[in-house]
């Protein structure tokens, strides 16, 4: 069976239409996503109570998750899991916590002293997904930087299950990172209680973490008002850039792994070969994804996701690094079977996530516990947006100090650029400084 529509060679006209994303009913999509939104600007803590009623089947009796089941969280977890996620905090906290910048100062001229200060954001939101899957994974990607970066205040919203209890998991992976203040909530409703506040939640500066299309859509309408986000975001999904030497089993794992995140999701391959080598290959591939999925679960996710993937076939390594730089994915898998290849063709990316070099890199390590963050720009924003790290989380503010001295040096300039402007009262300010020298 053939899980991946192939393409030999396409051209750039092509490519749009080739590489294009999932889509969605955009405007039906906004207008129940605001109608959500309005509700919970207006009601707050109540239609947070009827939403929970509605969308997660649950009739909660309070939102906020208590300090005793943050305590229990821990005794219904495996030490195996523990030790797991104590690993993975580790790495996480170590490479985000060599991501802190340091405050520059610079003399540009006698008596002008200029520099930035670096501050965390006051009060961060964080979701975290419920849905098919619980994703304690990114309670570590999202809340670990928050930590690193000293933020004062941090909020965690993600939804209950139908007995109104959240994973203990996502629990205990908040409390390794000292989150506290954790609320019962999913969905568009969770962004707009953390954008807007409510009586029981207070509103936050920036809204951090993946989600289904209505808490991206959430997040886009929310960052036009009143909140700042990570990032746009749209499904997860994987290009793998590989050669006919590359081992088929360990693709068709990266194609699959990406797959099983939602129907949705979109899994890529890009073989750089002539079409005879490129398509035997593929037929590998085929293979291998045959062989894997007769082990999995999560079956009807694998097979809508892989029913809107794509393989393509090239011979110029140029042409395959310019069809990876157009689709700009959340994740890149660069396997050549030669390391130096794979360096080159690393060097020349310019537009993905996250990258994952050789044939042991699998995607699994970055979502997991290598350290890298996995909160990453899809859809295509990989062009002009970074993945979550540290710097997410802080500002920066520019401070200039000038003595008489260095004012008075600098006035024919800032005379000559406010005369060139006509706005006087800019020349004023200067002038008044120096005795009305003009």
């Amino acid at each position: 069976m053939a899980y991946l529509a192939r393409f030999y060679d396409p051209q750039d006209e092509e490519l749009p239409q080739l590489l294009a994303r999932n889509k969605t009913n955009s405007q039906d999509l906004s207008t129940r996503v605001s109608a959500i939104l309005r509700a919970v600007r207006e009601e707050g803590d109540r239609a947070l109570f009827r939403f929970s009623k509605q969308f997660d089947q649950v009739d909660l009796s309070e939102l906020r998750v208590t300090e005793k089941e943050i305590q229990e969280a821990e005794h219904k977890l495996s030490d195996d899991l523990k030790k797991a996620l104590s690993v993975a905090y580790k790495n996480i906290h170590a490479f985000h916590s060599e991501q802190l910048p340091r405050p520059e100062t610079l003399s540009v001229a006698p008596g002008i002293e200029l520099s930035r200060r670096i501050v965390p954001l006051q009060r961060v939101g964080l979701y975290i997904p419920g849905g098919t899957a619980p994703l304690f994974s990114t309670t570590l990607m999202l809340a670990i930087p928050a930590q690193v970066a000293a933020c004062p205040s941090v909020v965690l919203c993600t939804p209950p299950d139908k007995e109104g209890k959240v994973h203990p998991a996502i629990l205990y992976a908040a409390s390794m990172c000292k989150v506290k203040e954790i609320y019962k909530i999913g969905g568009s409703q969770a962004i707009a209680a953390m954008a807007y506040g409510t009586q029981s939640i207070k509103a936050v500066d920036k809204i951090f973490g993946p989600g289904n299309q209505y808490v991206t859509e959430a997040k886009i309408q929310v960052s036009s008002s009143c909140c700042a986000i990570d990032m746009p975001a749209g499904p997860s999904e994987v290009m793998v850039l590989a050669s006919p030497s590359s081992n088929p089993a360990f693709v068709a794992s990266d194609l699959l792994s990406q797959a099983e995140h939602g129907r949705d999701s979109q899994a890529m391959l890009v073989v750089c070969a002539d079409r005879k080598e490129g398509f035997a290959f593929l037929d590998k591939v085929e293979q291998a994804i045959e062989e894997q999925l007769a082990t999995l679960g999560r079956q009807e996710y694998l097979l809508a996701s892989l029913a809107s993937s794509r393989a393509f076939v090239n011979p110029v390594l140029t042409r395959c690094v310019a069809l990876a730089n157009a689709y700009a994915p959340e994740h890149l898998i660069i396997t050549m079977q030669d390391e130096t290849v794979e360096n080159q063709i690393a060097e020349q990316i310019v537009n993905a996530g996250s990258l994952f070099l050789g044939p042991y890199s699998c995607e699994s390590a970055g979502d997991y516990a290598s350290g890298t963050n996995h909160t990453l720009p899809t859809n295509g924003w990989a062009r002009c947006y970074s993945g979550v790290s540290t710097d997410s989380y802080l500002k920066k503010i520019t401070v200039q100090k000038l003595s008489k001295a260095g004012l008075e040096n600098l006035a024919p300039t800032l005379f000559t650029m406010a005369d060139g402007e006509m706005l006087n009262a800019h020349k004023n300010a200067v002038a008044i400084r120096l005795g009305g020298k003009r």
